[in-house]
């Protein structure tokens, strides 16, 4: 008899060390299988960048797949309903996937487990975007972690991640296989194309990937400590879409770092302590799945918000008055990508000195990034807003201009994506509303006309911001 397997393919768009993968390579036949879901994603569907981003990796994984003499078939439907149906019409042996740790996508694997389970098929789910399980990672105590730093320390005590192992040379299909539908049904493109920037700087896809990854690690690594905080320069990895979609698998990114011999041991740690900070993201949301939309300290949840829509609608279109922000919301919205160093100010300016919720620039960037990771977009606002898990303090409170002196001084940054500011010195395209009316006008800068004024003011913005933070603390007092 014929033992057939069927891999279903989530977020793990590779065939490099993708343990599911191989687990199904042991069957005489395979059946690649993506099942598009009009409910995945629950509360957080995907977002257009990411829709955009997923067609086109999707459709560079069906051509990899077609080089070993396989076949991606794409189906609709209910995920497990399409596979019991599958696993019946061509007696599969096994069904394999990689686990996610999205609230919506556990509860999708429950179901699924659940229905194999009853039909009597046996499933194997694996950690192939992960260096570690959530569940085996806790404190003395047997408790989550909260707090970055002993989460990490944890992590390196349990060794060296095991080596990456490579895909299959060759993956044969079940015979009689189903057609199933094109991309171009998934309705995944945009109605209106938008997206000119995003093809200048982003090719998807495990090939290109790899490319990236080999280019960092012999360019960009050996400065990574500070090149990162460079916006101006691309020192960071750029990694991040293409390990949201798994098309590269972080044991390889782990590894390919720590062999990077012309790099210095504190390069490769500080990366390495990037890729440990996205697993403690996925850590915290497993363990805390209502924190992406709540607070993880309570009581945040009687911080005294604004509603500003004019504010709101500002800050998402890079036309704030602070040239920092607007660089940064400009590049997100012109590549899916921002800048970490900039993401860091731009959230702290949502949520400080507009008093905003954090939420709302949650939303923003998941529908904007094609980095759009629920954890670490969790996470990171979170952070931002000093209500989450290791976050910063909520009166450390980002200065734009002196952010943007000391990590874009020659506002290269800044002059690239708000061109308004290119003719003007350096140091008045960081802060224009000091610039002396003789340098605007020489630099063709008309404030409040081409380019807007400040909608708040810093000083008193903070000041705003800390009575905020006043209130929460006598709030959550004892009476």
């Amino acid at each position: 008899m014929t033992t057939r397997s069927i891999w279903w393919i989530r977020r793990d768009l590779r065939l490099d060390d993708n343990p599911a993968l191989l687990r199904a390579a042991r069957s005489e036949e395979v059946l690649p299988v993506y099942i598009h879901t009009a409910s995945e994603g629950g509360a957080w569907p995907m977002g257009a960048a990411q829709r955009w981003w997923f067609a086109r990796s999707l459709a560079a994984h069906a051509a990899q797949l077609e080089a070993l003499g396989s076949r991606l078939v794409i189906l609709e439907g209910e995920a497990e309903k399409v596979l019991v149906e599958l696993c019946r019409k061509f007696e599969v042996s096994e069904v394999v996937w990689t686990r996610r740790f999205e609230p919506s996508a556990l509860a999708e694997e429950r179901r699924v487990e659940g229905a194999l389970d009853a039909v009597g098929t046996a499933w194997s789910a694996f950690h192939g975007n992960h260096l570690f399980d959530p569940e085996e990672v806790a404190t003395k105590e047997g408790k989550p972690y909260q707090v970055y730093t002993p989460f990490a320390r944890n992590c390196r005590g349990r060794g060296i991640p095991s080596q990456p192992k490579a895909a299959p040379r060759a993956l044969p299909s079940v015979s009689g296989a189903p057609a199933g539908h094109t991309i171009a049904t998934l309705g995944l493109e945009p109605s209106i194309d938008w997206a000119e920037g995003f093809r200048a700087s982003w090719m998807p896809g495990e090939r290109t990937a790899r490319t990236r990854l080999d280019r960092f690690a012999a360019d960009a690594l050996s400065a990574y400590p500070t090149g990162r905080d460079d916006p101006s320069e691309d020192g960071s990895s750029l990694m991040s879409p293409h390990l949201a979609f798994g098309e590269i698998g972080i044991r390889r990114l782990w590894h390919v770092a720590a062999a990077a011999t012309s790099s210095p041991l504190e390069s490769t740690e500080k990366f390495h302590a990037e890729l440990l900070w996205r697993e403690f993201a996925t850590h915290v949301l497993y363990h805390f799945p209502k924190t992406d939309l709540a607070p993880l300290r309570p009581d945040y949840a009687r911080f005294p918000w604004r509603d500003d829509a004019p504010g709101l609608r500002a800050w998402q279109r890079g036309q704030t008055g602070y040239p920092l922000v607007d660089a940064g919301m400009r590049q997100l919205w012109r590549t899916g990508w921002m800048h970490n160093r900039v993401r860091m100010v731009v959230a702290s300016f949502l949520v400080k000195h507009l008093l905003l919720p954090w939420q709302e620039g949650a939303k923003w960037f998941w529908d904007t990034l094609v980095d759009a990771d629920l954890a670490s977009n969790s996470l990171g606002w979170q952070w931002a807003a000093g209500s989450g898990a290791d976050a910063a303090p909520y009166f450390r409170i980002f200065n734009p201009t002196s952010q943007a002196e000391k990590f874009d001084s020659d506002a290269a940054y800044i002059k690239r994506w708000v061109p308004e500011l290119a003719g003007l010195p350096a140091s008045a395209a960081i802060a224009p509303w000091d610039a002396p009316p003789l340098v605007l006008h020489a630099g063709g800068v008309r404030l409040g006309d081409n380019y807007p004024n400040r909608i708040v003011d810093h000083v008193l913005a903070r000041e705003r911001a800390l009575k905020a933070l006043t209130a929460v603390s006598r709030k959550a007092s004892p009476t």
